[in-house]
């Protein structure tokens, strides 16, 4: 038994860390915050700005060099990105400090441009990248510094999406599948709101949808939802095979990074002439289309296909914005089969992809109650269930490491595929 000297010694602690956390999420909060709301907006103006303009996507190679030239000064030739984020946190490693003014620019750029990319892995290396630089500043430990970096990824993704808890338990669950960095949960929880406050002040505004529709749990609907995962899932895992593959065939048929942006510019100009330009950028639009009008059956498959080209030529960005216009079209898509109304097929189809690609079920929960509310949790809850075991050990991330297996009590300490 704990005498009553050491239980006040463990109360101390426990109150010292907490304390120091709170402080430290202050600070750094607020600077992901500002850093986020900047980016946010910067996303928001050159995005109106290349629809106003077509001739933007012309520029396409021009934008795509200066993106290769800006990692080759920074030195980051290696081309760090969420992977070294991850690998970082669970290998009580640093992220160069570089990286976050070069994601920034090079993010803003392809978006100019017409990249199709999101923003949510600029943001979790432009955190990471801020958080090892107050790291330095206050000589932080391994220990400390692995916390650090978790507190800027949610800050950062806090800022730029509003959804503070989502972005919380995120960083924590994603590093290592099956297991929690219990000890980030003070610290990424008051850096995240903290962030998402100075966001809000800052003019950035919650992601939220309104679906009408509300869906019992009876055997058919069991069924149908059992259907939809299986759909979601299994284009998922083709999704992550496109995202993976493209990027090893340009590098494979093309060994210089400017030929290799420049010929992988052309292919989407070319794309665009024959299929449009809704596929170019993060596509938040065509998601809104799915949950409250309607979409093209095929609209996901072509995102797909942008977002592999993209990413895999050497633009920059993200995938989770295109993951989730894929999920919502393809969700809207598939529910024309299975007996669900279409905008909550889109919904659902959104959450359960992010849960595949990211094999973050309890942070796939969270998201759809701080986006679409609670009026659907349990439907939310199968999907993201069976989406989860469905997608097996695909992810969009190598550096992901599955320690518990999905369908056993078993310690597997799997790399991603």
């Amino acid at each position: 038994m704990s005498t009553r000297k050491e239980v006040f010694k463990e109360l101390k602690e426990n109150l010292l860390f907490s304390l120091t956390w709170i402080v430290i999420a202050l600070i750094l909060g607020s600077v992901c915050g500002m850093v986020g709301a900047a980016f946010h907006h910067a996303i928001d103006y050159v995005t109106e700005f290349r629809e106003q303009h077509d001739f933007m996507i012309f520029l396409m190679p021009v934008g795509g060099i200066l993106i290769i030239f800006l990692y080759r000064i920074a030195s980051l030739g290696y081309e760090p990105g969420t992977n070294t984020i991850l690998l970082s946190v669970r290998q009580q490693d640093r992220v160069p400090v570089k990286l976050a003014p070069t994601i920034f620019l090079t993010t803003i750029i392809t978006h100019l441009v017409g990249g199709s990319s999101g923003r949510e892995g600029a943001a979790l290396q432009i955190g990471g990248s801020i958080a090892t630089a107050f790291g330095r500043a206050v000589k932080a430990d391994k220990k400390q510094m692995s916390l650090l970096v978790m507190c800027g990824m949610s800050a950062v993704f806090a800022a730029l999406f509003g959804t503070p808890l989502t972005a919380t338990i995120f960083s924590m669950e994603v590093v290592s599948v099956g297991t929690f960095y219990y000890a980030a949960f003070v610290p990424c929880l008051c850096s995240a709101l903290v962030a998402y406050f100075a966001a809000q002040v800052l003019g950035c505004h919650s992601v939220t949808y309104d679906v009408t529709e509300v869906m019992t749990i009876d055997a058919h609907n069991f069924v149908y939802l059992l259907g939809l995962s299986l759909c979601i899932a299994q284009f998922s895992i083709i999704f992550v095979i496109m995202m993976h593959q493209t990027g090893r065939l340009f590098k494979k048929h093309i060994e210089n990074p400017y030929i290799r942006v420049v010929a992988g510019s052309v292919i989407l100009i070319l794309l665009v002439f024959v299929f449009g330009k809704e596929y170019l950028g993060a596509g938040m639009n065509i998601v809104d289309q799915a949950i409250y009008e309607q979409v093209r059956p095929y609209d996901f498959i072509l995102k797909a296909v942008f977002t592999a080209i993209t990413i895999g030529c050497g633009f920059k960005g993200g995938e989770i914005v295109p993951t989730f216009f894929i999920g919502a079209t393809l969700g809207y898509t598939a529910s024309g089969f299975l007996c669900i109304d279409p905008h909550l097929g889109a919904a659902l189809g959104m959450v359960g992809m992010f849960c595949c690609v990211v094999n973050s079920p309890i942070t796939s929960l969270i998201l759809a109650v701080e986006i679409f509310g609670t009026a659907n949790l349990l439907p939310f809850a199968l999907v993201i269930a069976f989406c989860n075991v469905f997608s097996g050990y695909f992810s969009l991330y190598h550096a992901q490491k599955f320690v518990y297996s999905k369908t056993s009590p078993e310690f597997i300490n799997k790399d991603a595929l």
